[in-house]
């Protein structure tokens, strides 16, 4: 027989052995030493030696520690996939605007039609609510002749009551959209000063390039 088949030879012999001889230890809750061929019950979930029969340790568990170290590559993955989703966001906004525009002049002619829609769409409803305010003017008229002499107070046949009540319903709602049409006009501003801040700095790196 062979050196090299008595060597495979007494490695199959003495693996068990060996790995009998490994053992686990760790402190417990109770601040005790545990030791066993296998990890002991009162190890569980907490750090453990793996040491040979010379009594080295040859691999250290930390079940907290191996936790803490899976969350951080997760939040790190987490992390770098959205970096990756925002400069792929990014790079197609970029290419967009250069798409969209070829001059700084083309992104103010865009601001100036884009605030005209808005001051056109803000008379709209402004006349609008002109018109419900005359319609309520005239309903308020109307209720004088429903007037309860006991109570004092108006008691309106259903249809009137009905047409009161939605032409309030319609004007807060045309007072609520008005109101969010000039709030627009700060946001059209602001996007277009942003699309001109970008432009300009996407043609100077092309220039630099």
């Amino acid at each position: 027989m062979s050196f090299r088949s008595i060597l495979i030879a007494l490695t199959l012999i003495l693996a068990p052995v060996l790995a009998h001889a490994q053992s686990y230890r760790c402190a417990g809750a109770d601040g005790k030493k545990y030791y066993g061929s296998t990890i002991p019950p009162q190890c569980y979930g907490r750090p453990v030696e793996q040491i040979n029969s010379q009594g080295l340790v040859i691999r250290r568990i930390d079940p907290e520690g191996e936790k803490k170290e899976r969350a951080e590559k997760e939040a790190a993955l987490a992390k770098k996939k959205d970096e990756d989703v925002q400069s792929k966001e990014e790079t197609r906004r970029n290419r967009a605007l250069l798409a969209t525009y070829t001059t700084e002049k083309d992104i103010e002619e865009g601001r100036r039609r884009a605030l005209s829609d808005n001051e056109k769409a803000m008379k709209e409803i402004e006349q609008k609510i002109d018109s419900l305010k005359k319609s309520r003017a005239k309903y308020e008229k109307e209720l004088e002749f429903y007037e309860d002499k006991k109570s004092g107070k108006p008691k309106p046949p259903p249809k009137l009551a009905n047409d009161i009540a939605n032409a309030e319903i319609d004007l807060k709602a045309q007072e609520n959209l008005l109101a969010a049409k000039r709030k627009e006009v700060q946001t059209i501003n602001t996007r277009y000063d942003e699309d001109k801040k970008r432009f300009l700095e996407l043609q100077k790196q092309g220039k630099t390039r």
